[in-house]
């Protein structure tokens, strides 16, 4: 018998600071960008350095998502910190998003 192991390769993005509309573009096309690499399966944010989140920033993180599902990948979120989390909360995006 054979054992076949699929290893999804794994991208990670640590944004730092605050996620708003001063910055949004441009972390959108980060995400994007690693979303677009061939090898990416699975794309994950790691929000432990984010002490700031606005509309824009959520923006970005949907058109990401949104991305993510119509090339078949998958965009998860981790080290979400209380006071991030209320947000995805508030606006019910942590039933959108996968927060590991």
């Amino acid at each position: 018998m054979q054992a076949v192991l699929k290893c999804p390769k794994i991208t990670v993005i640590r944004p730092q600071g605050c996620l708003n509309a001063a910055n949004a573009l441009e972390f959108e096309r980060d995400l994007t960008t690693a979303l677009a690499q061939d090898d990416t399966s699975i794309l994950l944010v790691d929000l432990a350095a984010i002490e700031s989140l606005d509309s824009a920033g959520l923006m970005a993180l949907v058109s990401a998502l949104k991305l993510a599902g119509s090339l078949g990948r998958s965009l998860r979120l981790c080290s979400v910190s209380a006071s991030i989390r209320i947000i995805f909360e508030l606006t019910q995006l942590d039933k959108v998003f996968e927060i590991v």
